[in-house]
């Protein structure tokens, strides 16, 4: 186990990041259509939340996956997580008249939470080995 620890973060800031990547390119490459659904939501000026959405997501989940100013990009994704959790899905889950889409929202909700701590033990951590902030060294 001792020789892999110094592997384990760069695989958990893979694993991490991996989320925020894949849903900020989604955003990007379909940032008309995500603007509607937001504004479908009544989000606020959704065509510029579009665009902060992409660049938190999209730029945060690369920082974290190549270690770079990883603390910073850990403490903006687990606030991107919690206004999300409690903005968006915490509402929807528990207002909704039809069930399965309640649960699923529900389920964003824990999903952001767990993110949200995931991402605070990155903010109190660091990035770990094989980082640009630890020089790419294993530690």
């Amino acid at each position: 186990m001792k020789h892999t620890a110094g592997y384990l973060p760069a695989i958990g800031r893979l694993l991490l990041s991996g989320l925020f990547v894949w849903a900020g390119y989604a955003k990007l490459m379909n940032s008309a259509g995500t603007a509607q659904y937001f504004a479908d939501k009544g989000v606020i000026l959704p065509t510029l939340t579009v665009w902060i959405a992409i660049a938190v997501e999209l730029l945060g989940g690369l920082a974290i996956l190549v270690g770079f100013k990883t603390r910073w990009a850990a403490a903006i994704l687990a606030i991107w997580c919690l206004i999300t959790a409690f903005l968006v899905h915490l509402p929807a889950g528990m207002g909704s008249g039809d069930a399965a889409a309640a649960y699923d929202n529900m389920i964003h909700f824990y999903k952001n939470l767990g993110m949200a701590g995931g991402l605070l033990y990155v903010l109190a951590f660091g990035a770990g080995g094989l980082s640009l902030d630890n020089g790419a060294r294993v530690s």
